[in-house]
């Protein structure tokens, strides 16, 4: 049996906000929410992309001013707001807070889709071992990679580390990539053919493991150069600076154009739910012109969805460049497992032509089980597993000190890129996402965070210094299910404060405003942070 998905006509939709059309109290608020969904139906920016929606078509105009009355930042920090604690819809996950918080299936999904999300699971923890091998359907591995197992990366399904000694990184890598370096180069990208121009020799990331009698590629290094912060009220932070080079490179050296982009595993909870945020409630925040003025510019990376070849919004990735949970999927498995899927027919992973000894070891493809490493019902399953993990309950959000901080929060300025809220679409291909008030703390768009946080790396129309907002729910359970606790893309933040600390470009406002603020206030935004 299925939960209700349509949250206005739950009971405590008389508490939550929403406009009432019986209700005559409330006729200047529904005029002015119609006028609200007229004014974002054009986003910010001309020129927009062809065939990118900038208008809701799943909802009736009422059902839109609904939507952007219940979606409108709050005013009132005295107590939580209808539907908060719930941040994931009806999907939240109300377990038992634990180890395994990101592990738990979305709680409306149905007893035959738990089936299916449990084969998933399995899947995702699966290893997977060199070609030939006694076990065919497990075989494919390779020839270099990053690890065996998706679950492996995504520890717990939540967030990666970085190297700590010699613990290695199989949970955060080096992105490698170039810019254009031509007109036929730079066509592509403006075409959106192309996200960047992977090493000539070592691919689209380094790879520090390889099968038996292969060399891997190299051993990321990282090392960092402590720099003390001054609050204004004469605490003293300690921000910890990488700096990132590669040891032992097993095939030459790296190409001199070619730029090195760390990144950390991000934790894999409600990604179905963002997957079903409607595109044009995402483009109606996105102003990269910055006409209203605010020092804030966010803007989509508009992408060609490589499943249908179609130009489309990404919303996956630190550089927002993937537009599907199945795309994301697949490019794990070629990049980061070297297992070939039908879409990413790449038997030998990320092996470039320069590789010719990767090349030429065994595949895994069986034609008894697919033309993939990684056949269909493979892909449908972990697909449908990392769609379906849950968010968890808000904790401890009619605590003084927690509201204290959501108003710290808000009047900061942060909820200028970290969007409180979405409503899903209403025709999803899952019911189970239909429709649902999330809370996710991300406008799912690009910003430049500035030269700190740059990395040089441009990811399709993503420069070298820009970065999604990500989403920010369940992050204050990361030392709960990681046993420790590292943020931002490279890990480099060991705390919240220093993760605020470390934003620059259009997030320095906000920044400077955190790092001028009492003792009490600071400490009261962490707070309310952790209960996210």
């Amino acid at each position: 049996m299925r939960r209700t998905v349509d949250f206005w006509r739950r009971p405590q939709a008389a508490s939550s906000g929403l406009p009432s059309p019986k209700n005559p109290r409330n006729q200047n608020h529904r005029e002015a929410s119609l006028l609200l969904a007229l004014a974002l139906s054009t986003p910010a920016w001309a020129g927009e992309p062809a065939g990118l929606p900038t208008s809701r078509s799943d909802l009736t105009p009422k059902d839109q001013a609904r939507v952007l009355a219940v979606t409108r930042p709050t005013t009132d920090f005295s107590k939580p707001e209808s539907f908060e604690r719930t941040q994931g819809g009806a999907g939240t996950s109300r377990k038992d807070v634990n180890r395994d918080a990101f592990s738990q299936s979305s709680a409306n999904i149905t007893f035959e889709e738990e089936g299916a999300f449990k084969l998933g699971d399995a899947l995702f923890r699966k290893n997977w071992v060199s070609s030939p091998s006694s076990t065919q359907a497990s075989d494919g591995l390779g020839p270099l990679f990053n690890e065996r197992a998706c679950q492996n990366c995504h520890l717990r399904d939540g967030r990666g580390r970085p190297p700590d000694g010699g613990a290695g990184s199989t949970s955060m890598f080096l992105r490698l990539a170039r810019d254009a370096g031509s007109a036929e180069e730079r066509a592509a990208l403006g075409e959106h053919k192309v996200l960047n121009f992977p090493d000539p020799v070592y691919g689209t990331q380094l790879q520090e493991l390889a099968v038996p009698g292969l060399r891997g590629e190299g051993r990321m290094r990282v090392d960092y150069a402590e720099e003390k912060v001054a609050l204004a009220d004469g605490t003293v932070v300690s921000l910890r600076k990488p700096n990132y080079v590669v040891e032992n490179l097993g095939y030459g050296p790296l190409d001199a154009r070619t730029t090195l982009s760390p990144r950390l595993t991000p934790p894999m909870i409600g990604l179905g739910l963002i997957e079903q945020i409607a595109p044009a409630d995402i483009l109606a925040r996105a102003d990269p012109d910055d006409r209203d003025g605010d020092g804030i510019s966010g803007r989509p990376n508009i992408v060609r969805d490589e499943l249908s070849g179609q130009i489309t919004l990404g919303r996956f990735g630190w550089k927002a460049q993937t537009a599907s949970i199945r795309q994301q999927a697949a490019d794990a498995f070629a990049g980061d497992i070297g297992v070939s899927t039908p879409e990413m027919p790449k038997h030998w992973g990320d092996c470039t032509e320069a590789q010719k000894d990767c090349l030429a070891l065994p595949n895994g493809v069986q034609k008894r089980l697919g033309i993939a490493e990684a056949p269909p019902p493979v892909m449908d399953l972990v697909t449908f597993y990392a769609q379906n993990l849950a968010v968890p309950a808000r904790r401890d959000l009619d605590e003084p000190d927690v509201l204290a901080g959501k108003k710290q929060f808000y009047e900061m300025g942060c909820i200028a890129c970290h969007t409180p809220k979405f409503v899903t679409l209403r025709g999803t291909p899952n019911k189970a996402q239909a429709f649902q008030l999330i809370w996710p703390y991300s406008d799912f768009l690009l910003h430049d965070m500035g030269e700190g946080l740059a990395d040089g790396q441009r990811v399709g129309e993503a420069t070298g210094s820009e970065w999604r907002t990500p989403p920010l729910w369940g992050i204050g359970l990361t030392a709960t299910v990681n046993g420790n606790a590292f943020y931002l893309h490279d890990g480099r933040a060991r705390t919240l404060a220093e993760a605020i600390l470390w934003h620059g470009g259009e997030a320095r406002k906000a920044r400077d405003r955190f790092a001028g603020a009492a003792a009490a206030d600071r400490d009261a935004l962490i707070k309310f942070l952790e209960s996210l």
